[in-house]
């Protein structure tokens, strides 16, 4: 016999396959740098740092702000209706000190003055008089005036008969002479100074005021860099260190001679964080005093209640003596305003509010001791969170995927969150959370568009690599999950199909390249989207030939089956559609038409398929004895007269199509026997009648041959063949064969051991 030439190998150039992407240096390298950025910004606490921060504590005193219990401690309000009863602001000093006076009479523990009195009083008669003295005409009245008590005299007589606190305003004007000393100031530890809010100067109060004044404190509160007023100073820094209208409030009235500032390193503590600064100031008198804790600035926190109406009682109440005296009697006084056009307005937390009340305010927490305060430790936890939720997210998201990382990330945000809430509600502690939280987040949604990314390049490769070779639905599936594709080979179960036309060269000769590449074209083109839609993959085109693989790169339990019907399709619609438009386009051009006949192959067995190539190329193709074996299948179709020929292990995994025996045959390079069949039909074709019968006719045909009852099997040929022509699929040349053999045999009978093999020497 003569074998034609196999064109196909195993190890031909296949459609490309994407490597599995690896993780990418950037996807690692862009959140690490985030998070040392991060981690740096925080540990610097650069001012836009602050300013969220205390949005975060802002949100905590909106959520939950400090309950008013009535404090000993009241605003005397210069309000719009006191000035409309007695005048614009300044007023005269008779009848400031008129309020003053009222005030003691009402049995105030101290009196504090939220404003300066800087100038003598304009409204003073000497002052009056000064003015009219170029006047001779009014010589007598000038000299009347001059006799008259001075209003700055009157006023301070009345300041020493009442406790009573003036404030100063710190300024970069030079010192034209120091305060005098109300109190003492210790220090334990390190100088502060150069932490307090610090200025070269102040404005003071006239002497004679200052003299006979309890107490002298400045009422700079101090804002924070984005306008909101959140602290109030214990004490200040000028020339040396003062007290703040606040803490001489509280030291008047209760009779306290000293002030005790501690540093940290004071008591050998550290304090982490911060440098050494302002740790707590200790205020009070002898019977009770207070260890206030303070920021390093030597500032409390303010714990803000809302705006109430009931700390106020308004001026004009306290001149006509109709206020309540139990609102006054034994309390810490301010004499403040709330007026608009008086411009001391300050913006808090809870909303604008008069400057004053941030004074009262924090009397009213040092009385009760509910103190806000950033710990010591509050920034190292920060750090340590920091590091904690975002080395998460670095390290650990691209492992656990993204949902598990919203999981973990989730709580952990969450934990922190409740954790500064209880934090704050419980001990009055300032740790920011939301920093930490939103590094991670922010670090989630990055680390998660890296990911995404490399996932979307790595299964636009795919897509790109199979799209041509696979049914969508197979691209969709291996796009969806590309871990379902090996890196390398890896040894499985295939079937392999090869599929050529026979006599191409004769048909080629019709047509110039470009009708020659049309016509192979417009024949691939159906064939492929056979093989795709049948779950197969093309493996590679070699000229007219086609090499589909099935059970790769994704599991498929039926591929022997599959491919099965592949190729019974295949046959249809050669012989059927194809046939009939090549036809009509031979009529239509004028040449010969010449029917394009076809051999398809199916051989199952273990292959090794992956990655395959060199470092310089590498396809996705399989190679091993089966995938030869297919392709020598395939070469024996137009030996045997067959269109389609499969194994005997194909039959086995297919075992409900139409199948008839044609040989045990030992292809060339082979030295064990195969046994191949030819494929007639479909699992519902097997159970035609016509069939059945086709089939017991063409076993006894093959029983004979074995036999060697050569009569019996020439005169079977005839009745098979025209059985064959019955079911509809008729296989002439293939028992014309068998009569070419028994000739044969009748010259040269085959040994006494012959097993019915045939060996082929050739292709």
């Amino acid at each position: 016999m003569l074998w034609r030439r196999n064109r196909k190998t195993a190890g031909a150039p296949a459609a490309r396959r994407p490597k599995k992407l690896r993780r990418p240096f950037y996807e690692w390298l862009i959140p690490t740098v985030m998070l040392a950025l991060a981690f740096a910004a925080k540990a610097l606490d650069p001012v836009p740092m602050q300013v969220l921060r205390n949005y975060t504590f802002d949100a905590y005193q909106q959520l939950k702000p400090r309950p008013y219990g009535g404090e000993p401690v009241r605003i005397v309000d210069l309000d719009d209706e006191s000035l409309k009863r007695y005048g614009q602001w300044p007023w005269p000093r008779t009848l400031v000190a008129k309020l003053l006076s009222r005030l003691g009479e009402y049995g105030v523990a101290s009196v504090a003055f939220d404003m300066v009195f800087s100038e003598p009083d304009g409204k003073s008669p000497h002052q009056i008089a000064v003015a009219l003295s170029d006047q001779r005409e009014l010589g007598s009245l000038v000299s009347e005036l001059n006799a008259l008590p001075d209003n700055d005299a009157i006023f301070a007589d009345t300041i020493k008969q009442v406790p009573t606190i003036l404030g100063f305003s710190l300024n970069d004007a030079p010192i034209e002479r120091p305060m005098p000393a109300k109190y003492g100031m210790v220090v334990s530890g390190p100088d502060p100074k150069r932490f307090l809010q610090h200025q070269q100067g102040y404005l003071a109060n006239l002497p004679q005021l200052e003299k006979s004044a309890a107490g002298i404190g400045s009422f700079n509160p101090g804002a924070d860099p984005d306008g909101l007023f959140r602290r109030v100073p214990l004490i200040v820094g000028a020339d040396k260190i003062y007290a703040s209208l606040m803490a001489e409030s509280l030291r008047v009235a209760t009779g306290g001679t000293t002030y005790v500032v501690k540093t940290s390193g004071g008591s050998g503590e550290v304090n982490y964080g911060q440098e050494t600064g302002v740790v707590s100031v200790r205020l009070g008198g002898p019977q009770q005093n207070w260890i206030v804790p303070t920021d390093s600035e030597g500032a409390m926190w303010l714990y803000f209640t809302p705006d109430l109406p009931d700390r106020y009682v308004p001026a004009w109440q306290v001149l006509d003596g109709t206020a309540d005296p139990a609102k006054l009697a034994g309390n810490i006084t301010f004499i403040g305003t709330s007026a608009i056009g008086l411009k001391d307005i300050r913006l808090t937390p809870l909303g604008n509010m008069p400057g004053v009340v941030l004074h009262a305010q924090g009397i009213e927490q040092i009385l009760e001791e509910t103190y806000l305060r950033r710990p010591d430790f509050a920034q190292g936890g920060e750090l340590l969170a920091l590091l904690l939720f975002g080395g998460f997210m670095v390290v650990l998201l691209p492992r656990v995927g993204a949902v598990w990382g919203a999981v973990v990330g989730g709580i952990g945000v969450g934990t922190g969150l409740t954790a500064s809430w209880l934090a704050f509600t419980n001990f009055g502690w300032l740790v920011e959370p939301l920093f930490p939280a939103a590094t991670a987040s922010l670090l989630y949604v990055v680390s998660t568009f890296l990911s995404y990314f490399r996932e979307e390049r790595q299964k636009a490769q795919i897509r790109g690599a199979f799209s041509r070779y696979l049914s969508p639905d197979l691209v969709a599936q291996l796009a969806a999950d590309p871990d379902k594709l090996k890196l390398g080979g890896e040894m499985r179960d295939l079937t392999i199909m090869f599929q050529d036309i026979r006599g191409f060269t004769t048909i080629s000769e019709q047509f110039d390249a470009g009708g020659l590449t049309k016509f192979i074209n417009g024949f691939l083109t159906p064939m492929t989207g056979i093989v795709l839609k049948n779950k197969g993959m093309i493996d590679k085109y070699i000229g007219d030939c086609i090499m589909g693989l099935w059970n790769t790169p994704l599991d498929n339990p039926n591929h022997a089956a599959d491919a099965c019907r592949c190729a019974l399709e295949m046959r249809d619609v050669n012989y059927g559609p194809l046939a009939a438009k090549y036809k009509a386009e031979a009529e239509a051009e004028g040449r010969k038409y010449l029917p394009i006949k076809i051999g398809i192959g199916l051989n199952t067995g273990l292959c090794c398929v992956g990655n395959l190539g060199s470092e310089q190329r590498q396809d996705y193709s399989c190679l091993g004895d089966d995938v030869n074996l297919a392709s020598r299948i395939e070469g024996q179709t137009k030996y045997y007269g067959v269109i389609i020929a499969v194994s005997d292990k194909t039959k086995g995994e297919a075992p409900g199509f139409a199948t008839l025996e044609l040989d045990l045959l030992t292809v060339k390079g082979k030295t064990e026997p195969v046994r191949i069949h030819t494929l007639v039909g479909d699992e519902a074709f097997a159970k035609k009648p016509e069939f059945k019968q086709a089939e017991i006719v063409h076993n006894s045909v093959i029983a004979a041959y074995r036999a060697q009852r050569w009569d019996e099997t020439e005169r079977l040929c005839d009745e098979a063949d025209q059985a064959c022509v019955k079911m509809g699929v008729p296989m002439p040349g293939f028992y014309e064969l068998l009569k070419e053999r028994i000739a044969e045999f009748r010259v040269n009978p085959p040994p006494a051991d012959w097993d019915g093999v045939f060996v082929a020497t050739e292709k």
